[in-house]
C-alpha cells in the first residue's frame, strides 16, 4: 500500500552542488508500506518516459542527496525512482535497532517487483548501492544494465581496509562486531566512527553538509547492521554476472 510522501524544502540543501537542475523537473514522493518500514520512494521526470532508472544510494546518501542526480539522469529521457533505504532519509521503521543489510536488498527486490511495467530498467547504484544494484539486478533479472560507482564484497580484507576508518577496524572488526550478537546488537553508533566518511567528498563545503546530515553521513547505524553487512557476499559470484555492467569512477575520488 501506498500513500502520499512529503518532499521538505531542506531536501534541496545539495542543488547548489551539482548543475543547475532543470526548470519544472516533475518530483513526486510516496510511503510504501514494505513489511515493519513505511519506505520514502520519490518519483523524477516525465512519468511516461521511455526508459525507467532506480537510483540506489549508499551508506552516505539518501534520496534527498540523490536528487540532483535524478534530475539530470531524468532530463536525458527516463523516469528515476529512488528509495530511502531502511534507516536512512524519510523512511520509517518500527525497529530501526533491527534493520540488517540484507534488507536492504529484500526491499530493492520488490520494489523492482512493485514497479515492472514493459519499459527497460537500468540499475544505478552509488558506494555501497552499486553492490546493491548488481545484487537487485541478478536477484530479479529486470535489469538491462547496471551502472555503479563502487562493487564491494566485504567478505575481502582490501575492501575491508577502503572501507573501514583504521587498519586493525579492518582486521578485528568482524571478530568485534561477532561479540555484539545479543543485547548489545541494536546499539547505535555515528557510521564516520567505523567508516572513512571524511572520504566521500573533496568539495570542503560539500563534506560538511552530508556529515552534518543526520538522514545521510550523519546518520547512525546498529552494530547489527554493520556486523551483516561484514559478513554479506555477492548474490551472484562475479564470473556468472550476466548483465552488462558499466563501472563509473572519479580519477581524484580518494576514498574509492
Amino acid at each position: 500500500m501506498s500513500t502520499p510522501g512529503v518532499l521538505d524544502p531542506a531536501d534541496l540543501r545539495y542543488e547548489r552542488y551539482f548543475p543547475p537542475v532543470p526548470p519544472g523537473m516533475p518530483r513526486t514522493a510516496l510511503m510504501w508500506t514494505w513489511g515493519q518500514h513505511r519506505v520514502h520512494v520519490e518519483h523524477i521526470g516525465e512519468p511516461a518516459a521511455p526508459v525507467r532508472i532506480l537510483l540506489v544510494h549508499g551508506a552516505g546518501g539518501n534520496a534527498a542527496a540523490m536528487w540532483p542526480l535524478a534530475a539530470q539522469l531524468a532530463a536525458l529521457g527516463a523516469q528515476v525512482t529512488v528509495p530511502d533505504l531502511p534507516g536512512y532519509g524519510r523512511t520509517l521503521s518500527r525497529q530501526p535497532g533491527r534493520i540488517r543489510f540484507r534488507h536492504w536488498g529484500d526491499m530493492l527486490a520488490d520494489l523492482v517487483a512493485k514497479e515492472e511495467d514493459d519499459r527497460p530498467l537500468i540499475l544505478i547504484g552509488a558506494s555501497i548501492g552499486g553492490l546493491l544494484a548488481l545484487d537487485t539486478a541478478t536477484r530479479t533479472g529486470a535489469a538491462v544494465a547496471v551502472i555503479a560507482t563502487a562493487l564491494l564484497d566485504p567478505s575481502d580484507p582490501q575492501v575491508r581496509a577502503a572501507t573501514l576508518r583504521t587498519n586493525w577496524l579492518a582486521t578485528l572488526g568482524p571478530t568485534l562486531l561477532a561479540a555484539t550478537a545479543g543485547p548489545f546488537a541494536g546499539r547505535r553508533i555515528p557510521l564516520r566512527w567505523v567508516s572513512r566518511m571524511g572520504r566521500i567528498s573533496n568539495e570542503p563545503e560539500l563534506l560538511a553538509e552530508l556529515l552534518s546530515d543526520t538522514r545521510g553521513a550523519g546518520n547512525t547505524a546498529s552494530l547489527g547492521w554493520m556486523r551483516s553487512f561484514l559478513k554479506s557476499r555477492p548474490h551472484t559470484p562475479a564470473e556468472q554476472v550476466d548483465v552488462p555492467v558499466v563501472l563509473v569512477h572519479g580519477v581524484r575520488d580518494r576514498w574509492t
